[in-house]
Parts: C-alpha cells; sequence; structure tokens
C-alpha cells in the first residue's frame, strides 16, 4: 500500500515576524529621511530652497554648496570654509582616541586583576565619572590647564578628551576582562612575565573585540565634539564642529540653508567612513560580549 504524503502547509510569515520587519523599516525610514533630504537640500541651488521645495527633489542638482561650504563659507572673520577644521579634527581625535583606548584597556586589566575588597569600590568611583555632567567640570578644568599653561592649546584639548574618556574606557575593558579566564594571566605569569609583559603579548592580542568596539566609541564621541573643543582648543585648533556651528550661526549676509547643510554633511562623513569600514568588526566585538557586564 503506497504512503500517502502529507501535504506541507503553505509558508505564511508569522505576525510577529511581519511586525518586527516592519518596526525595523519604519525605524529605517524614520532615521533615513533627515539624511535624505540634507542630501537632496544641499545639492539645490538657492533659488530653488527660497522657493519652499525642501521635500522635493533638486531640479537642477549642482555641487556649488559643497565647494563653498569646504572652502568659501564664513566662519566668523576667515571665509576658509569647514576645510581647516578637517585636519584640526583629525589631529585631536587619533592621539585622543589611542591613548584613551590603551590607557583603559591598561586600567580595565588592573581593576579585573586586583583581588582587593576595594577594587570594587575603585570599580564604582570610576563609574561615578561617566555619570557626572562635563558642565560641573568645565570650570575647575579651566583652572587646572591655566595653571600648568594648557589651556587653549592643542596637547590642552587631547589631554581633556583622554581624561573625560578614560572612566568610559575603564569600565567597557574591565567588564571585558572579567571574562577571561585567569588562567591565562596565571600561565604568562609563571612563565616569568611581567604584568606589563602579560597586559602586552598577551592580553592585547586577545582583545581585538573590545580594541574596536571601544575606538570606534571614542572615535564618535571626540570628533563629534563641539562643547569641549570650543573651550579648550583655542582658535588655532578649533574642531570642524566649531567651524560648522559658525558657519550655521554667521550673522554676515543671508543664510545659506544648502551651504550650511553641505557642511553638516561633510563633517559627517569621517565617522560614516569609519562605520562603514568596521562596522562588522563593531558588530562581531557586541555580538562577542564586549559590553557585557
Amino acid at each position: 500500500m503506497t504512503p500517502v504524503l502529507a501535504r506541507s502547509k503553505p509558508f505564511t510569515p508569522h505576525a510577529a515576524r511581519i511586525g518586527l520587519y516592519t518596526f525595523l523599516i519604519v525605524s529605517a525610514i524614520f532615521f533615513l529621511l533627515p539624511l535624505l533630504l540634507m542630501v537632496m537640500n544641499s545639492l539645490k541651488p538657492l533659488e530653488e530652497i527660497r522657493q519652499g521645495n525642501l521635500l522635493a527633489l533638486p531640479i537642477k542638482p549642482s555641487l556649488d554648496a559643497w565647494v563653498t561650504a569646504w572652502k568659501d563659507a564664513c566662519t566668523g572673520l576667515d571665509c576658509k570654509g569647514v576645510r581647516p577644521g578637517l585636519w584640526n579634527s583629525i589631529k585631536i581625535t587619533i592621539p585622543a582616541v589611542i591613548i584613551s583606548t590603551l590607557a583603559g584597556a591598561l586600567n580595565g586589566y588592573a581593576l579585573s586583576q586586583w583581588k582587593s575588597r576595594h577594587a570594587n569600590v575603585t570599580m564604582l568611583l570610576v563609574t561615578v565619572g561617566l555619570f557626572i555632567p562635563y558642565q560641573a567640570m568645565l570650570y575647575p578644568t579651566v583652572k587646572i590647564l591655566s595653571n600648568v599653561g594648557l589651556f587653549r592649546t592643542y596637547l590642552g584639548i587631547v589631554f581633556v578628551h583622554v581624561i573625560y574618556g578614560l572612566p568610559y574606557t575603564t569600565l567597557l575593558f574591565r567588564n571585558f576582562y572579567i571574562g577571561v579566564p585567569d588562567e591565562i594571566s596565571r600561565a604568562a605569569r609563571m612563565e616569568g612575565a611581567s604584568f606589563l609583559r602579560t597586559f602586552r603579548s598577551v592580553i592585547l592580542p586577545i582583545s581585538t573585540n573590545i580594541l574596536v568596539v571601544v575606538a570606534i566609541l571614542q572615535f564618535t564621541g571626540i570628533w563629534n565634539d563641539y562643547l569641549l573643543g570650543l573651550i579648550f582648543a583655542g582658535n588655532d585648533n578649533l574642531p570642524m564642529t566649531v567651524q560648522l556651528t559658525n558657519i550655521v550661526n554667521n550673522a554676515r549676509g543671508a543664510a545659506n540653508p544648502n551651504v550650511n547643510m553641505a557642511a553638516a554633511l561633510i563633517t559627517a562623513i569621517p565617522t560614516l567612513v569609519v562605520y562603514f569600514l568596521s562596522g562588522r568588526y563593531f558588530v562581531r566585538g557586541i555580538a562577542a560580549g564586549a559590553v557585557k557586564g
């Protein structure tokens, strides 16, 4: 007797899956729509924007606003665009990210290895630093840097970003290293390696995920900073964010929304590039537990 094969049920998407994808699509549209409008209006001549067609596609697309924002827009008395601020932001962000990430890794590893009843208290004090607003620390920081001659200097702004980022980076690294088996460090010490040698030769090579995560987060925060750059950088080291604000708030002549939007996009491009180039490593670090704890 020939067995009767059960008829397979037609595939019907589960209601929860439909709801999830609907939510993701709506969220993506919600967050991408402002970016799309900025791109569209940065490509429009000023005459089109003055006609009130902010939501319409550009009739005659042009990169003139981008060129003006890059090298001709006025940031106060200087009309050099955001181009000078690009190098300032790079020379501030790169060393601040490297120093704060490595220092946070060393602090986090030390705290994870510190087997004492004072370790948790110390970690609590470090965590408290995350919740103190910058505004509450600005005046003491200004006084300290003024007394040592670093106020409104290049070294001063790098130092501020490193110090203000240490509680955050230390917390992330400490939570990561708590999950690393103690046998790894113990084996290195049995071979005669010192604390720093163990950290450099054993711990750092297995910390790729957390290093990428922290570096990306630090890069984004420092690059997009406005307040600290305005106060501590000095006129010769103003980052792009400060120059962008000066362009938008410039009172000389009529407002140019297309130039303002182009300048904002130029300022945001480096962070977008970083995420596109290292996004998969960032996701891999999150999935591997780089921010657990």
